[in-house]
This record gives C-alpha cells, sequence and structure tokens, in this order.
C-alpha cells in the first residue's frame, strides 16, 4: 500500500516531464502546464514548459530526476521557460520571441532600457497572431553578465560610459549569451518554420547558424524616452540592432 502511495505522484508527473539528450549531459523539459496571464484587461491561457540542463547526466529517470532534486540548490539559480499559445507544434505560422530576463525592466519596470516593455509587447503580438512562443531565458541578465555585473555597469553607465563600454570595463564582451539551450527546446516543441520578434540581428544569426527553422523576423519597437535614448542608440551603433525610426518622447 505505501509503495502504491509512492508511485501515485510519479504517474502524475511522468507523462509531463521528457528528456532531451545532448553531447554534455541531459536536458529535462517539464510541461505543458496551464497558466492563466493577465494581459492588459484580458486573461490569457498559456501553455508553459520549464527546463534544466543537467551536465555529465547519465540516469534519465524520472525517479533518478527526483531523488536528486534536493541536492540541486535549484531555488540560488535561474531556470529558463517558455510560454506557449496556441497550436505551436502544428500551426503552419508562428512568432517566436527569445526574451533575455531582465531583473530591472521586467519586474520594476526600469526606463533605462525597453526590456520590460518589450516582454509584454511580444506576448500582445503573439496573442494577435494566434500562435507563438516566448522563451524567458533566465541566464541572460545583462546581456549574460548576470544582475550583479549588471550593477557594476549600471554605475559606469551613470559616470558616462555606455552599455557597451561599461560591459567591456568589467572585462566582459558586449555580449556573452548563448541561445544553445533555447535552441534545443525549440527544436523539441516545433519543427516547422517559425517567425523570430527581434530588433537583434545577432538572435537571428544564433538561430539560423543552429538550424533552427526561422524564415524571418518582425521588428519590436517601442517605449522610447529620455531615460533609455542613448541605451538605444547604442545598440544600434555598435551592437548592429536594426533601426526603428524611433522618436524622443
Amino acid at each position: 500500500m505505501i509503495e502504491a502511495i509512492k508511485e501515485m505522484p510519479l504517474k502524475t508527473l511522468e507523462d509531463k516531464i521528457k528528456v532531451v539528450p545532448y553531447e554534455e549531459g541531459m536536458t529535462y523539459i517539464v510541461g505543458p502546464i496551464n497558466l492563466p496571464i493577465q494581459l492588459d484587461d484580458e486573461t490569457l491561457f498559456f501553455k508553459w514548459y520549464c527546463w534544466l540542463n543537467v551536465e555529465g547526466e547519465q540516469d534519465s529517470s524520472l525517479e533518478g530526476l527526483i531523488d536528486r532534486l534536493p541536492t540541486l540548490e535549484l531555488a540560488g539559480q535561474q531556470q529558463s521557460s517558455v510560454l506557449v499559445y496556441g497550436d505551436f507544434e502544428t500551426e503552419e505560422s508562428a512568432l517566436i520571441r527569445m526574451h533575455s530576463i531582465c531583473h530591472t525592466g521586467d519586474i520594476f519596470g526600469s526606463k533605462r532600457c525597453d526590456c520590460g516593455y518589450q516582454l509584454k509587447q511580444s506576448l500582445r503580438m503573439i496573442k494577435e497572431h494566434g500562435v507563438g512562443a516566448l522563451f524567458y531565458l533566465a541566464n541572460h541578465e545583462g546581456r549574460g553578465i548576470g544582475l550583479f555585473s549588471k550593477a557594476f555597469a549600471y554605475l559606469l553607465q551613470e559616470d558616462g560610459l555606455d552599455t557597451v563600454e561599461a560591459n567591456e570595463q568589467l572585462g566582459f564582451a558586449d555580449d556573452m549569451r548563448s541561445y544553445e539551450e533555447a535552441i534545443r527546446v525549440l527544436a523539441f516543441l516545433r519543427q516547422l518554420p517559425v517567425t523570430l520578434i527581434t530588433n537583434n540581428p545577432l538572435k537571428l544569426e544564433a538561430l539560423q547558424k543552429s538550424g533552427a527553422n526561422v524564415d524571418g523576423r518582425i521588428p519590436l519597437w517601442g517605449d522610447v524616452s529620455h531615460y533609455n535614448q542613448r541605451y538605444l542608440e547604442t545598440k544600434m551603433e555598435k551592437a548592429g540592432h536594426f533601426r526603428g525610426g524611433f522618436t524622443i518622447e
């Protein structure tokens, strides 16, 4: 009887956990999970997936993963996830957004960047299109330098450096982000072409070089003000972002 009770949670989970092996280990993908999202004055229903990479992993069993969960100390780390809207697997046309986490912009609503606006606007675009996915990439803070380093970079920006110069002054490359994990999960969720929501040619290039079936991109501009004017101009002039013809408020 006790063994039967122990097995019940595993039966609940086993159909919602998939394992995708890669050269260095295993990617565990959990989902779909029903997630109602409040967007403007409407509640939208998304399917939510979260994933975890475990390098050097050999045991792909659910039992083995659950046994190790308490020792992985995941609360002290960052995990990425993806919100899926509509029939993402089979619908002919779908949008995707590869959104880098921005603690200050996404959570606090900082006007020093346009990240919070882009997060919400991407969800609106996906909803209007009818099918799509927003990947929320948790190891991309500050273009891959991390939140603590980003705080240092902000101080340097207040002293006159632009966003690229600040990262380089701290010993980082301008952009430290990798899309390998997200591309692996995208391939698991969908084989058909996708259109990327971005102003960043490096995101488009990274996906295309990976072999992902990306058939184009659509721009995402807005929330431009005196607070983020230099930030946006630097992204266009030094990071190669597509120009949006924005006007300062």
